[in-house]
This record gives C-alpha cells, structure tokens and sequence, in this order.
C-alpha cells in the first residue's frame, strides 16, 4: 500500500472536506501554506470549481484589510 505524499493541495482539498472556506491567513496558521492564491490556481487549473470574494477583515488599528475568501464548489 502506497501512502499519499501530504501536499499544499492534497492538505488543501482535505480541509475543504471539513470547512467552508479559507482565507491566507488560515491557510498559513492552519496549514503552513505561505502561497494559498498559488495552490488556488493549480486547483482550478486540476478543474476544481472555487470561487472567490473579497471580505473585510478587522485589524488592530480598528480599521478594515481587505482579504480574499476561497471557497470550494461541490
């Protein structure tokens, strides 16, 4: 039986499974993927339906960062 090599995609595809949607920051913190937009593009390039929006996010400055929102189309 030959294991799977754990990449930025397979990890990817596999949160998908238990989440709605990720951002870059979960990304990096969750999956240590420093280049979600990157890994984003081979997915759809594979043929993967994901969509995008754009959602504000509170900073510490009590002022608003715009982030994209990736989320996975069954």
């Amino acid at each position: 039986m030959k294991l799977q090599k754990s990449t930025h995609k397979t990890r990817l595809l596999e949160w998908f499974k238990t989440h709605n949607s990720i951002t870059s920051l979960e990304a990096f913190r969750e999956l240590g993927n420093t280049r979600l937009a990157a890994t984003i593009f081979t997915l759809i390039d594979d043929g993967k339906a994901i969509e995008k929006e754009t959602v504000a996010a509170p900073t510490r400055y009590n002022t608003n960062a715009y982030v994209t929102k990736y989320t996975l189309k069954q």
